[in-house]
């Protein structure tokens, strides 16, 4: 006899901040007819929030301006099982006088694709996204034991089949999961570090979703990992030693007949395609922040890996931050390779499809091509650090030119105030460095 499921008592009626957390209330099931039609009201303050939940002061807009309401919609999407006690019902942040409010990351991305929409191109769009399975019984960041009782593996043994079959059924869950969310996973592999795994999602035309397929399959990962008994972990570099975990973006762009215009029948790929990557270079420094917005992110930013430190395109070279990989001519296409997994999607994919269509525009020349280890070469540089990369991301031209002005003051205050918090802590090292010795 099969048992039939209960039906949920609520949802959760959530935005999505700008680090990527949902922040929302809990609604009786029996108002999610009148939610769905009506919305409901959030402090706008609650989505300019810094990673704690804190209100950042710099947006002015709690005690200057009395907190005022934005009016949250639903997207057309949900609710979705993302693994809590009931489900979600995806929202965005519109301020009380219809406009877009652009500190909502959803509308950011919408902005930037409406200026697709005006040049006859649609963005074709997949990820790839990389984290830990941990063990919960450790204080800190042991990696996941093996369900077969062994130790953790003491190699790399990178693409292991064994490591893949031993998280068999926790691969399999969160593909039944997926799916059940309307996500549609590509391949799953076992990555370069213990208990470190990828998950590749399938190229989509709809890049709204594609971001939001990214962002629920994070939330979807870390609530399965916890039925399986692990804990998930998004954070770009938690180990020193091992590879950090990225958020890969893949795209190509079509025309209004379907086309491919990065196609030009050749290994090389066409004009448009090398514009969109001088565009993508033209802003990449500018843009770190985005791509790396927390402290950690940085530790993954480092020579000596995969990730990148320069702003530079190669064709099959995954030292460089851009990279156009091989395959056939009709899929030709640019993967970006500078976001950790530690970001917000919608905001990546705003920077990115933004980045290369302003190239586009302006059909950009890129620097040639890099066909060595980048690291070694004299080339232009990310960001070097968090700090450094506030400073560039809210003076820039570029960013308030290809995202928004509203967006660039709102990220930048919540970046500020948690930089300020990190730089008042006295640290363990600190102190076992100092307490004597000066």
């Amino acid at each position: 006899m099969t048992e039939t499921k209960a039906e949920p008592s609520h949802v959760y009626a959530a935005i999505t901040d700008m680090n990527g957390i949902f922040r929302g209330k809990r609604v009786s099931a029996e108002k999610l007819a009148k939610l769905k039609k009506e919305g409901i009201r959030m402090p706008m303050s609650s989505i300019g929030v810094d990673v704690w939940g804190t209100d950042t002061a710099g947006t002015k807009l709690t005690m200057e301006q009395g907190d005022l309401d934005g009016i949250c919609e639903p997207t057309g999407r949900g609710p979705l099982d993302l693994g809590l006690d009931g489900p979600v019902l995806p929202l965005s942040m519109r301020k009380e006088t219809g406009e877009p409010y652009y500190a909502d990351g959803r509308h950011l991305l919408e902005l930037v694709l409406e200026r697709y929409k005006a040049a006859g191109l649609t963005p074709v769009v997949a990820s790839e996204v990389e984290f830990y399975l941990l063990d919960p019984a450790s204080d800190g960041i042991a990696p996941a034991r093996p369900k077969a009782g062994g130790p953790p593996r003491e190699f790399d043994n990178i693409y292991s089949l064994e490591e893949l079959s031993d998280a068999g059924s926790f691969i399999d869950d969160l593909y039944r999961s997926a799916a059940a969310a309307g996500i549609e996973l590509d391949a799953t592999i076992a990555e370069g570090a213990q208990r470190q795994f990828e998950f590749n999602l399938m190229h989509q035309a709809d890049a709204l979703k594609a971001a939001e397929d990214t962002l629920f399959l994070k939330h979807i990962i870390r609530n399965v990992a916890r039925r399986h008994g692990y804990l998930a972990t998004f954070m770009a570099k938690p180990y020193p030693a091992t590879a950090g975990s990225g958020l890969h973006i893949h795209f190509s762009m079509l025309d209004e007949n379907g086309q491919n215009v990065f196609d030009d029948g050749t290994d090389k790929g066409s004009d448009i395609l090398r514009a969109a990557v001088a565009g993508l270079m033209d802003s990449m420094a500018d843009a770190t922040l985005i791509f790396a917005p927390h402290l950690n992110s940085y530790r993954r930013l480092s020579p000596g890996g995969l990730a990148p430190t320069t702003v530079c395109w190669g064709y099959e070279n995954r030292t460089a931050a851009i990279r156009i990989p091989g395959g056939p001519h009709q899929a030709r296409r640019i993967e970006h390779r500078v976001a950790g997994i530690d970001t917000n999607p919608f905001l990546v994919l705003a920077a990115i499809l933004g980045g290369a269509l302003d190239g586009i525009a302006r059909m950009l020349t890129p620097a040639e091509p890099v066909t060595s280890n980048s690291h070694e070469l004299d080339l232009p540089k990310l960001a070097k650090d968090w700090r450094q990369a506030l400073e560039r991301f809210e003076t820039a031209d570029s960013m308030k030119r290809i995202l928004h002005p509203e967006f660039v003051t709102c990220f930048a205050a919540a970046k500020q105030q948690e930089q300020d918090v990190f730089a008042a802590q006295v640290t363990d090292l600190e102190i076992a460095t100092y307490r004597l010795s000066v």
